[in-house]
């Protein structure tokens, strides 16, 4: 079995939101053979908590603009280190940057297919991993200036 097209349509509506809100390394997995309670995965992170809301909001907006469709499940707002959008055919995890190599759930869903993206989420790909070399220099460069 595989993700159905209406899965597929919902995947690259939250894909371009999240790429539209800067989150780093978008990944989609259809997890239709392994799972019966969803078609498909979309991960995405962000770096610090108010971006993580934030791309899970423009989420949630662009789907019920575009599609109509609304999460019947929203989960991890309190602390939004990670936040699940459930929409019954696909699932949407944002994670802090912090979150997403701790847990590492693309290990755990590596032997599904991967769903093709639209090319601003494609391009989200090594983003984080950027943005944690970037901080570490920035923080050696301060370190530096106070010693």
């Amino acid at each position: 079995m595989t993700a159905t097209d209406r899965s597929i349509e919902l995947i690259n509506v939250a894909a371009q939101a999240a790429a539209d809100k800067l989150a780093h390394d978008i990944i989609a997995y259809d997890v239709s053979d392994v799972l019966s309670i969803t078609d498909a995965f979309l991960l995405a992170s962000a770096p610090n908590d108010r971006q993580v809301k934030s791309i899970v909001d423009e989420i949630e907006e662009q789907l019920n603009k575009q599609l109509g469709a609304k999460p019947v499940r929203r989960e991890g707002d309190r602390d939004a280190r990670w936040i699940l959008l459930d929409y019954v055919d696909i699932v949407v995890h944002v994670q802090h940057s912090e979150e997403r190599v701790f847990y590492a759930l693309e290990r755990l869903w590596k032997d599904c297919p991967e769903i093709g993206l639209p090319e601003d989420a494609k391009a989200t790909r090594g983003k984080g991993a950027e943005h944690a070399e970037q901080r570490a220099a920035e923080e050696a460069d301060l370190d530096g200036e106070l010693r």
